[in-house]
C-alpha cells in the first residue's frame, strides 16, 4: 500500500467521524475507572452529541447483549437515558451517534406542507430513504404499511409519531459513530442500600465473661428487631500478648485486660484462624448460618495489622518491614506509636510488589467467602497502597461478584474517592463531623450531585469504636435522636455502632474518643436500659424499608426552612410515585418553629394548591393548602418530623 492509499484510509476513516459525541457521564477518568450502577436500577447516563449543519442527530446507548436504548434530547446537544443492568458484574455501555435522517426529513417536509409548498421531491426522497433499509422479520409488516404510504403520498402516516417511533429503531443511521466502551461495575443491592450494625462479639457475654459465637446467636433478635441487615464485627482473630495495651489504651495490660482485637495474632493463629475464646470456625459458620436465616449478612473487618506474636513472622520474616538495625518496625503515626501492632511490606526494596504477601491477602478474602462473608470493612486501607487494593478487589470479584468492600478511610478527599474508584463499593465520610445546616447541605450537595455520585457511595455511620462524635457529647437524648434520623435518611447506607442507641457519649476530653473503650475491654449493657432511642431507630429502619424513594441516595434535595437550626430535605422517586419530606431540627437544647416552603412546583402544582399528606411518623392523613407552612419542633419531644406526599394524579 502506497502512501497515498494510506492517506486515503485515514481520510475515510476521520470523515466517517461526523457526529461528535463529549462530556459522557458517567466516564471516570477518561474510562480508567469503571462507574457504579445497581443490578436492576436505573442508571441514568447523559452525554453531548451534535453534528455540523442544520440536520437532526440521534443517540443511542449500545449494552453488550446488542441491545440500543434510544436516548431522549435534554436541551442544547444535550442528550439522557436510564439505562438498567441486570446481572452483577462487569458491565459496559458505548454512546452511539448519527445523523438522524427520517427525523430530518420528517421535520423539514412538515414546514413545506404547512406552507403550502409542493413536496414530491420530498416524497421521492422518503422512497428512496425506505428502499435502503432492510428492517428484520419482525418489522415487516409495519415497513411495508410505511413503504406504501409512500408511494401513495400519504403524509399522515408518513408524518405520524408511530412511523417516527418505528423509524427511530429501524430507520437508517447515518455516519453512526461510537464511543469508546465505558467500563461498569454493577453491585447487587445491598452494596447501595444497607443498614449497618457493629457489635464486638467478645462483649455479647454475661456480665464478667468473654462473649462467645453463641452469645452473638442469641443477639440476632435484637439487631432484626432493629430493622439492621448487615452485622458487622471488629477482628474476631487470636490477640497477641506482647505489648498488649490496657484499659484505655493503656501501655501496660494488667492481668485480666482483653488488649485490642487489631493486634492480630498469637500462637492460636493469624486473620484466617479465630479467637479462642469466641468459639471456633464451626462455631462462627454456624452463627453465618443462623444470621442468613434471620435476613442478616455478617460483615468482618480486614484489618492488616500483625501484633509481634503473628505467627507470619516466623513463616515469613520478609512480609514485614525492618528498620536499618534489623528490627521489626512497629506502627507509627508520629507521635503516637502502636506498639502492638508491626508493619506489613507491601514492596520490595527494588520497588516490585511483594507478591507473595499480596496473594496471601487476596487469599483471606477467599477464605471468609468460603466461609460464608461476602462483605469487608477494610480497616485504613488508605494506608495501603493503589495498586495493592486494585488488584485484590477485581481478583477477589472474579470468583465472587456479588463481594461488598466498605472503605473505612478518614483522610483527604481525594483519597477517599480514589479508594472508591479502585473498587470499593462503599466508603466512610466526614458525616460525624458535619453538624451545622450549612455544612451538612454542603456536603451532601457534592455527595449527591458532583462527579463522585457515580463512583463513591457513602455509608454514614452515626459513631464507631473510634468516634465518639463531638455533637454528642452534651446533647443528650435529643442530640441522639438527631443523629440518628439524618445517617438513616440522608444516605442509603447507614449504620451505628453498639452504644449509640443508649447515648453513651462518655469520653476522653478534649478528643472525640470514647473513654473505657471497648477497643480495650469487655462491655455489657442493658438491653432494655431506659433512656434508649431504639423506637427511633425501628422507625428510621422501617421507614426506609418500606418506601422506594429511600434507596436511590442521588436523589436527595434540600428545600427552604427559614430556620437555620432545621434541616428540611425530600427524598422523590417519581417512578413508584413515592415522595418523603424530613424536618430535622440540629439544635439538641431548644425548640424551634419553623416557616417552610412546601415545594408544590415539583409537581407542577401552582403556590395555593393542596396536597394530601401523612405523618410518617404517627401514621395520620390530612391535607396541606398552598405553599406556605408553620412547624414546631421540640428536641425533648421529637426532634424530627416525616412527612409523605400525596400529589394529585395517584398514589404510591
Amino acid at each position: 500500500m502506497n502512501n497515498r492509499q494510506t492517506a486515503n484510509g485515514a481520510l475515510a476513516e476521520r470523515a466517517a467521524q461526523r457526529v461528535a459525541i463529549e462530556n459522557i457521564d458517567p466516564h471516570i477518568n477518561q474510562g480508567r475507572f469503571a462507574a457504579k450502577a445497581v443490578q436492576d436500577w436505573p442508571l441514568t447516563i447523559t452525554v453531548d452529541v451534535f453534528g455540523d449543519g442544520h440536520e437532526l442527530y440521534a443517540a443511542g446507548i449500545n449494552l453488550p447483549d446488542g441491545t440500543i436504548h434510544p436516548m431522549e434530547h435534554v436541551a442544547n446537544d444535550r442528550w439522557r437515558a436510564d439505562v438498567t443492568f441486570t446481572e452483577n458484574g462487569p458491565a459496559h455501555f458505548t454512546v452511539l451517534g448519527w445523523r438522524d435522517v427520517w427525523g430530518t426529513w420528517v421535520r423539514d417536509t412538515g414546514k413545506k406542507i404547512a406552507a403550502g409548498q409542493d413536496i414530491s421531491v420530498e416524497l421521492q426522497e422518503a422512497r428512496q430513504i425506505l428502499d435502503g433499509m432492510a428492517p428484520g422479520r419482525g418489522a415487516a409488516k409495519t415497513y411495508k404499511a410505511v413503504a406504501k404510504a409512500a408511494k401513495a403520498g400519504d403524509t399522515e402516516t408518513l408524518l405520524s409519531d408511530d412511523t417516527a417511533a418505528f423509524m427511530a429503531e429501524h430507520g437508517p443511521r447515518a455516519n453512526l459513530t461510537r464511543s469508546a466502551e465505558i467500563p461498569v461495575w454493577v453491585d447487587r443491592e445491598r452494596a447501595a442500600f444497607s443498614a449497618w450494625y457493629e457489635l464486638f462479639p467478645r462483649s455479647q457475654g454475661a456480665e464478667g465473661q468473654h462473649g462467645t459465637f453463641d452469645d452473638v446467636i442469641d443477639k440476632l433478635d435484637y439487631v432484626t428487631d432493629l430493622g439492621f441487615n448487615i452485622l458487622y464485627f471488629p477482628p474476631i482473630h487470636p490477640i497477641g500478648t506482647t505489648n498488649r495495651k490496657g484499659k484505655n489504651n493503656s501501655l501496660r495490660a494488667e492481668p485480666g485486660d482483653v488488649g485490642s482485637p487489631y493486634a492480630i495474632g498469637s500462637p492460636d493463629g493469624g486473620m484466617d484462624a479465630v479467637h479462642p475464646e469466641l468459639g471456633t470456625l464451626d462455631d462462627f459458620d454456624r452463627l453465618v448460618r443462623a444470621a442468613a436465616e434471620k435476613g442478616l449478612e455478617i460483615a468482618l473487618d480486614i484489618a492488616l495489622n500483625a501484633s509481634p506474636d503473628h505467627p507470619w513472622i516466623d513463616e515469613h520474616p520478609d512480609w514485614f518491614e525492618r528498620r536499618p538495625d534489623g528490627t521489626i518496625k512497629f506502627a507509627e503515626n508520629p507521635p503516637k506509636k502502636y506498639e502492638d501492632i508491626v508493619n506489613f511490606k507491601y514492596y520490595n526494596a527494588d520497588g516490585s510488589p511483594n507478591t507473595p504477601f499480596w496473594h496471601a491477602i487476596r487469599d483471606l478474602f477467599l477464605f471468609w467467602i468460603d466461609h460464608g462473608v461476602t462483605i469487608f470493612r477494610v480497616d485504613n486501607p488508605h494506608t495501603k497502597p493503589f495498586p495493592f487494593w486494585e488488584w485484590i478487589i477485581a481478583d477477589v470479584r472474579q470468583t465472587c461478584p456479588e463481594a461488598i468492600f466498605l472503605s473505612e478511610a478518614f483522610t483527604r478527599p481525594k483519597l477517599m474517592k480514589q479508594l472508591a474508584k479502585l473498587g470499593y463499593n462503599q466508603s466512610y465520610t466526614y458525616y460525624t463531623w458535619r453538624n451545622s445546616k450549612a455544612e451538612l447541605t454542603e456536603y451532601l450537595t457534592e455527595l449527591t450531585t458532583e462527579a463522585c455520585r457515580n463512583y463513591m457511595r457513602p455509608n454514614f455511620f452515626t459513631n464507631t469504636p473510634d468516634i465518639n462524635p463531638y455533637f454528642n457529647h452534651d446533647s443528650g437524648r435529643p442530640g441522639f435522636r438527631t443523629r440518628s434520623v439524618l445517617a438513616g435518611t440522608l444516605s442509603g447506607n447507614w449504620g451505628l455502632y453498639q452504644g449509640f442507641e443508649f447515648c453513651e457519649a462518655d469520653r476522653l476530653p478534649p478528643k472525640d474518643e470514647y473513654s473505657d473503650s471497648e477497643k480495650y475491654e469487655l462491655k455489657h449493657r442493658d438491653l432494655d436500659a431506659p433512656g434508649h432511642i431504639k423506637d427511633d431507630v425501628r422507625l428510621i429502619n422501617r421507614i426506609r424499608r418500606d418506601n422506594p424513594a429511600m434507596k436511590d441516595f442521588t436523589n436527595l434535595e434540600f428545600f427552604t426552612a427559614h430556620e437555620d437550626r432545621v434541616l428540611f430535605y425530600g427524598r422523590f422517586d417519581d417512578q413508584t410515585r413515592n415522595y418523603l419530606l424530613f424536618h430535622v431540627l440540629l439544635d439538641p437544647f431548644g425548640g424551634a418553629d419553623v416557616p417552610f416552603e412546601l415545594p408544590l412546583w415539583k409537581f407542577g402544582l401552582p403556590d395555593e394548591a393542596s396536597i394530601e399528606v401523612e405523618d410518617a411518623v404517627q401514621g395520620n392523613r390530612f391535607t396541606w393548602h398552598g405553599k406556605h407552612h408553620l412547624l414546631t419542633l421540640d428536641p425533648q419531644d421529637r426532634p424530627y418530623a416525616i412527612w409523605k406526599l400525596f400529589p394529585p394524579g395517584g398514589a404510591a
